[in-house]
């Protein structure tokens, strides 16, 4: 039995699916033991519930004005006292861009090992087994942690959620946050309001074949009529076709979808 911290991420206000999908982890982590989730911001305490119904026994709300906007310095001083006031057997995050810059500092800080984008986790004999791709999955490797506590970020739309009746406890945590030395001003979003590339279930993606602004006009329709996002290659980037926001592939975003449909790509491996 283990006690697990989730961090957990929103995205606009809203939960992020992969959240879900770290604590569905952490069950199998925990084997019994309890699993506290953390979430961040002023607007937190809405989706307490959620988080309760999904495997948490207790959750940590941190509503510190300052976190409703993600900068590495006010979540890593936040997380970190949560760390020191919950002591953790296990962490685990979302592999995202949040979870990419704020894990490696969190290990670092903790002297502890970080096995990133985790596909799959498994008990065996009392050992934690993560599973991650390798060479831009064409293989995979399996890893566990020999010394110190687990810490592993968690990749999207590979681990089934299910939810979990059961009674939760919130704990309204105030952070020491000070010297930041970065204050977010205004954030002007590029990406398309619709559903989040990295966690789409059903991609359309176009490359330089599409040929034209105009052509992805007609993929965005696709996307919404498939209820999907909308993708793109590094061709069709550079041809000034959409933004880079929607690239794909091994200088842009993972990801992974049911449903992958490629529009005019040459064929690069990511895309296959």
């Amino acid at each position: 039995m283990r006690k697990v911290l989730v961090v957990t991420e929103a995205k606009a206000g809203n939960l992020r699916g992969v959240s879900l999908e770290s604590l569905a982890a952490a069950q199998r982590i925990a084997d019994g033991g309890e699993i506290i989730a953390v979430a961040f911001g002023s607007g937190a305490v809405h989706y307490a519930n959620v988080l309760g119904k999904h495997g948490a026994n207790k959750i940590y709300i941190v509503g510190n004005q300052e976190l409703d906007v993600y900068t590495t310095d006010a979540y890593s001083q936040s997380l970190r006292q949560v760390i020191d006031e919950v002591v953790p057997e296990a962490i685990l995050m979302p592999h995202t861009s949040i979870g990419k810059d704020l894990a490696p500092r969190i290990a670092a800080r903790l002297g502890l090992g970080l096995i990133s984008d985790v596909i799959d986790v498994q008990l065996e004999d009392d050992d934690v087994i993560f599973t991650r791709p390798v060479f831009s999955g064409k293989a995979f490797e399996k890893k566990k942690v020999v010394s110190g506590i687990p810490f592993a970020t968690v990749r999207p739309n590979n681990i089934p959620v299910e939810e979990i009746s059961g009674t939760i406890e919130i704990v309204h945590f105030y952070a020491e946050i000070k010297e930041l030395r970065t204050v977010v001003k205004e954030v002007v979003r590029k990406t398309t309001s619709g559903v989040d590339l990295s966690e789409a279930k059903v991609v359309i993606s176009g490359g330089r074949g599409v040929k034209s602004l105009e052509g992805f006009k007609t993929l965005e329709v696709l996307a919404e009529v498939l209820g999907g996002a909308v993708g793109a290659s590094r061709g069709a980037c550079d041809a000034e076709y959409c933004d880079y926001s929607l690239q794909i592939g091994q200088t842009g975003k993972v990801v992974t979808p049911d449903l992958y449909i490629a529009c005019g790509i040459s064929g690069a491996i990511q895309h296959l």
